[in-house]
């Protein structure tokens, strides 16, 4: 018997039997044709709210494969069917396998590369960075990037040039990424800015731009990438990167277009969590919390660092590989059930 999940364990399986279909509706609920660009004025108008239709979400069932339980006997036959037993210690490492490729945005950045050497390590065959030119030339990046291929040169790692705000550009991006690797099965958002500002400074052109790049920019890029998984009918893990400034206000620095991007993030991880579960798309999110990377280096960020530091119970700052693990969690057959979640990682600073 064939495995009951599907995904990229088993990308040749193919279920008739559920096949769904992507509508594509406003959120007025009037069905709109793919050539439209814009709503017509009348959509909101007093008589076209009251004439319109809500499109109902449509959840999953018992029967459908893409969202049932991974059990041990499938992780064991997906990788030895012709062995009848496994190892204990084969099927745990079996269950943080990860399997296909994956996108990754702000992919030249040092928490995306951190994640990058994880996926790889748990066995992803393809990894696409998205991210900016200037990005992809830093020493960090380059470094980083030529260790990747030293250490496992029989994975394909793709770089592409991709502004994440420009839907074009990601849908290019994706499209290339398919035709060299073969489909997605898993999107990393990592792509962010943070602008520290006084809220009664902060322009509106400051403003935008900080939303546009954190919280628009990842909706892009889902939504591209969801609607590969969904015609794929494989399942897939998308995990954007919130923050704990998603959950409380950052001290001592004010930063309220980026907490507000953040937090926006949660509920758009709650949103397509709920739509998506039945495509077998889990969609989740990481909290980090202050992390040890080139943004917070710098002699002038000294005292606010001692200030982060004094205020989590460990003490410290975050190491960009501690987020690696619950990147694992959420990519891998261990985290099958993980949908609409958020994952603090942060030291406990939050418990504050």
């Amino acid at each position: 018997m064939p495995p009951r999940f599907c995904n990229a364990w088993s990308r040749q399986m193919t279920i008739p039997s559920f096949s769904p279909t992507y509508h594509l509706e406003t959120t007025l609920g009037l069905k709109v044709t793919e050539n439209m660009t814009e709503a017509s004025p009348d959509v909101y108008s007093r008589e076209a709210l009251k004439d319109r239709t809500i499109p109902f979400m449509i959840l999953s069932d018992a029967e459908n494969p893409l969202t049932a339980p991974v059990t041990r006997r499938e992780l064991a036959h997906h990788d030895a069917p012709r062995r009848s037993i496994l190892e204990p210690s084969e099927v745990a490492k079996l269950r943080f396998t990860v399997r296909g490729n994956a996108i990754v945005t702000g992919g030249a950045g040092m928490l995306a590369l951190e994640a990058v050497r994880a996926l790889l390590e748990h066995g992803a065959s393809g990894i696409s960075l998205f991210d900016l030119t200037t990005s992809f030339q830093s020493a960090h990046a380059l470094s980083a990037l030529a260790s990747l291929r030293q250490t496992f040169p029989n994975a394909k790692i793709l770089e592409k040039v991709v502004d994440i705000t420009s839907e074009e550009a990601v849908n290019r991006g994706v499209d290339e990424t398919i035709a060299e690797l073969g489909g997605v099965d898993v999107l990393l958002c990592f792509a962010g800015i943070v602008g520290t500002v006084h809220a009664a400074d902060m322009t509106l052109q400051q403003w935008h731009r900080i939303l546009e790049i954190n919280t628009t920019g990842s909706w892009i890029c889902a939504q591209a990438v969801g609607k590969q998984m969904i015609q794929q009918n494989t399942g897939g893990s998308i995990v954007f990167t919130a923050s704990i400034s998603a959950h409380t206000v950052n001290f001592p620095q004010p930063q309220v277009a980026y907490n507000v991007s953040k937090g926006a993030l949660l509920q758009l991880k709650n949103s397509l969590a709920a739509e998506w579960a039945r495509y077998g798309i889990r969609t989740n999110s990481i909290s980090p919390g202050y992390m040890d990377t080139v943004l917070n280096e710098g002699d002038g960020l000294a005292p606010v660092r001692e200030i982060w530091a004094s205020r989590n119970p460990m003490g410290r700052m975050g190491d960009p590989s501690e987020l690696a693990g619950t990147v694992i969690l959420l990519c891998s057959p261990a985290g099958k059930y993980i949908n609409g979640a958020d994952i603090i990682v942060d030291g406990g600073g939050s418990v504050f």
